[in-house]
């Protein structure tokens, strides 16, 4: 019985889509009618808003925080499931007709809570690829991809499977942004 409790807590809090909801709220503009049509935060900064881009940002790396650091403490065994059922959650969520964000920053949060030296390898990897190209999407899949190097590099290898399947479904969401990128028509973004 826990084990379904976890995975619906930990998708449901996955599952709610900040970028649609602050965009509403505030804007009153549907995100998905703009931009990408994306609900996640780099595409509410594409409303020209940061704040709200920034507040989106927060919030879906910290819905992903709180279910993995509660099953961190009191349901160790658990821990990956309920990772994947967050991060299921903003990609797939039930109020969306299953369509959701890429699912970068509910991972951040994810790796924060799970190991905080690989939300740090992963910000690193990140602003180091942004600098030097400005595609969200390039430094993105590069920053998913460090986190399993890493691992492998430093002998972790039971961790290294989960970090690969998230590392496929981060590609898997960006699929779009990769054909974009091979045609050199991937939109730069703006974070500041």
């Amino acid at each position: 019985m826990d084990i379904l409790i976890i995975g619906m807590i930990s998708y449901l809090m996955g599952s709610i889509p900040f970028g649609l909801i602050l965009t509403k709220i505030f804007l009153k503009k549907d995100i998905r009618d703009i931009g990408s049509g994306n609900i996640g935060a780099t595409n509410v900064l594409r409303t020209g808003n940061k704040t709200i881009g920034y507040i989106t940002l927060f919030l879906d790396i910290f819905k992903a925080v709180i279910p993995v650091m509660l099953v961190k403490i009191y349901y160790t065994d658990f821990l990956y499931y309920a990772s994947l059922c967050a991060f299921i959650g903003h990609i797939f969520p039930i109020w969306l007709k299953f369509k959701g964000g890429k699912g970068v920053a509910t991972y951040v949060g994810i790796l924060f809570a799970i190991n905080i030296y690989y939300g740090i390898i992963f910000i690193l990897s990140w602003f180091m690829i942004f600098a030097i190209t400005k595609f969200s999407s390039l430094a993105s899949l590069i920053a998913s991809i460090s986190i399993p190097v890493y691992l492998l590099i430093t002998s972790r290898l039971e961790e290294t499977f989960f970090f690969i399947i998230m590392f496929v479904l981060i590609f898997f969401t960006h699929r779009e942004n990769i054909k974009r990128l091979k045609n050199k028509e991937e939109t730069k973004t703006k974070i500041y």
